[in-house]
């Protein structure tokens, strides 16, 4: 990690990205001062065509043509070197605000995502590329040209008082036009470039369901869905276009109207005695070296404007995740779990689904949280993860909150089998390993917990099996069982399965009852959800959620003796959601079913 990224992470900057431009400010300043010096060479042209004009012509000196020519091709090597290192300065500078922010940005992007799905990731992360590209382009050194437009119009007044007025009046008729056009396209620019991203949003999501497009006949309402954002974008833009092209109509009149004026004005002023001939010439290309940098911004601005929002984004985005750079490093956690008043609300939502959730769990213990569906449990896994904070209330591990651990510290010693399985682009050891360094010992014995062993040799490549979008395509029942062994590699104390064994056939489950036999004996504490019977023999309490709350928590055995009094077991053949819940408030909760002994 650099330097520069420990330093934002230790302050409260509301604008990181300001901040580190702002510590690159002498290379900005160096840079400036190079485009000031440039600008001043590109007179040279101007003087040699003067020069030409009133001394070379006038005396028909082939020394004077010689020497002038050779002074003025030195001026070029000159120029010429400035320019490439401003360029190397640029590309440099570009790259360490890359270097500075890359990781920030990268991780802040994933943490939204967890936090709000409705978020365009390859946006957040292309604005970086959009900054550094804005840094070594065109846009950039128009801005940089734009303040020097001044040089141009003192040297008018050296030639005549006339020449210095016309310019200033051009220029500053021009950058009128150019703020007008700000004026006009800025916002409907903006919502055509949030439309567009929208769209490519839509169109990304929709690709991760591609064979259920197909196969449900849902191209056609998929289609529509993208193509509104689209066509909004389409509006936006050509109103954005239209626009500029009539701005653009006037700033192009005047592009062309002004140089002849100026040269007018300078054919006047010579017929007058005032300048001389090859001033005429000099006059003419004065205005348009005035002009020219406000001509390149209103040529850039649409690339200057994309780069000031993907700035405004990206010091949006790291000031909103300064929080979770602050975490402090704790030590490893031991499991001891204390969840106390805990309301769930998913984030972007205000409607909580969780309510009132009161329990405790110590080291070696193995919950089952049971109940219908949707009444809760996975948004429960979720916070007792950490992926989703309470809204109140606390949930504590090791008696510190569960958001005050960094999951970057913490990540890598708990364990965690989300419903919705898949698997990064690697080998199978990459995968169980988490994609960190692979150790043999602790893959094969992960993969033996869960009875995943000899499968895995069967594959093409045993455990260099390459998974992933193209990889081996691998059963529902292989997928849960691999997300089991990735859930349990290196035997974390805090591990939280949700719907385990959702996939699992009957020797899955007993290689999955194997598995929490295995953690519970090394002193892991285990959560897990389940709708089936088979894994009530190994928990050591239970927790019935209804409609979001808690209905009752307690010792499995307890409940489960009082689940046989109440004649709650199952006929052969019945499942879990064939039990009655019970209403909340009542005493004992024949919620579990109990396979027939």
């Amino acid at each position: 990690m650099s330097d520069q990224k420990a330093n934002i992470q230790t302050t409260g900057d509301k604008r990181p990205v300001r901040k580190v431009l702002m510590q690159a400010r002498q290379a900005f300043i160096f840079a400036m001062g190079l485009t000031f010096v440039i600008d001043l060479l590109s007179i040279t042209p101007l003087l040699y065509m003067m020069n030409a004009y009133d001394r070379v012509l006038s005396s028909r000196s082939g020394v004077t043509l010689v020497s002038l020519t050779t002074v003025v091709i030195a001026f070029y090597v000159f120029w010429s070197a400035l320019e490439w290192i401003r360029s190397r300065l640029l590309i440099r500078l570009s790259l360490r605000i890359d270097w500075d922010l890359a990781a920030d940005v990268f991780d802040a992007s994933f943490r939204r995502y967890v936090g709000r799905k409705n978020v365009n990731v390859q946006q957040l992360l292309g604005d970086l590329q959009s900054l550094r590209q804005f840094l070594t382009g065109a846009p950039l050194l128009a801005l940089l040209d734009a303040p020097f437009a001044l040089i141009f119009i003192v040297i008018g007044a050296f030639f005549h008082p006339y020449l210095a007025v016309f310019a200033f009046c051009a220029s500053l008729l021009m950058l009128v036009v150019s703020y007008l056009t700000t004026k006009v396209t800025t916002p409907i620019l903006k919502e055509a470039n949030n439309a567009n991203a929208e769209a490519s949003r839509v169109a990304g999501n929709s690709l991760r369901h591609a064979e259920a497009t197909l196969a449900l006949g849902m191209l056609g309402a998929v289609r529509q869905r993208w193509y509104d954002q689209h066509r909004t974008y389409l509006t936006n833009q050509v109103n954005a276009s239209e626009a500029t092209g009539l701005m653009g109509g006037v700033s192009g009149f005047l592009q062309k109207a002004l140089p002849s004026l100026q040269m007018a004005l300078g054919v006047f002023l010579a017929m007058e005695g005032l300048i001389t001939g090859g001033m005429i010439m000099v006059a003419s290309m004065l205005i348009s070296k005035s002009v020219s940098p406000i001509q390149k911004l209103v040529g850039h601005w649409k690339d200057i404007v994309t780069a000031r929002q993907a700035y405004d984004r990206l010091n949006e985005l790291l000031a909103d995740d300064f929080e979770n750079t602050q975490k402090m490093q704790l030590p490893a956690p031991q499991g001891k779990l204390d969840v106390s008043k805990a309301v769930g609300i998913p984030p972007g939502h205000n409607k909580p689904v969780l309510a009132d959730i009161n329990f405790s769990l110590s080291p070696g213990e193995v919950l089952a949280v049971v109940g219908p569906s949707a009444a809760g449990k996975s948004s429960l896994a979720k916070m007792l993860m950490g992926l989703w904070k309470p809204a109140t209330g606390s949930i504590r591990l090791d008696g510190v909150e569960l958001n005050d651990w960094s999951h970057d510290e913490v990540g890598p010693l708990v364990g965690y089998v989300p419903q919705e399985i898949d698997f990064f682009e690697g080998s199978v050891a990459d995968n169980i390993a988490r994609l960190g360094e692979v150790e043999p010992a602790k893959v094969v014995l992960a993969a033996q917990l869960i009875d995943m062993h000899e499968t895995i040799l069967t594959f093409p490549k045993g455990y260099d099996t390459q998974l992933g979008e193209t990889g081996f395509a691998l059963s529902g029942g292989q997928r849960q069982r691999l997300a089991i062994a990735r859930a349990v590699y290196g035997m974390p104390k805090y591990v939280v399965m949700d719907e385990p064994n959702s996939n699992l056939d009957e020797i899955g489950e007993s290689a999955l009852v194997k598995t929490v036999q295995a953690l519970k004996a090394s002193g892991s504490t285990v959560v897990l959800t389940t709708h089936r019977p088979r894994l009530v023999g190994v928990v050591d309490k239970m927790l019935v959620l209804k409609a979001g709350r808690q209905v009752a928590f307690g010792d499995a055995r307890e409940m489960l003796d009082a689940v046989r009094k109440l004649q709650v077991v199952p006929t052969e053949g019945a499942t879990a959601s064939d039990v009655p819940l019970p209403v909340p408030g009542a005493p004992i909760v024949p919620t579990l079913q109990v396979a027939k002994s």
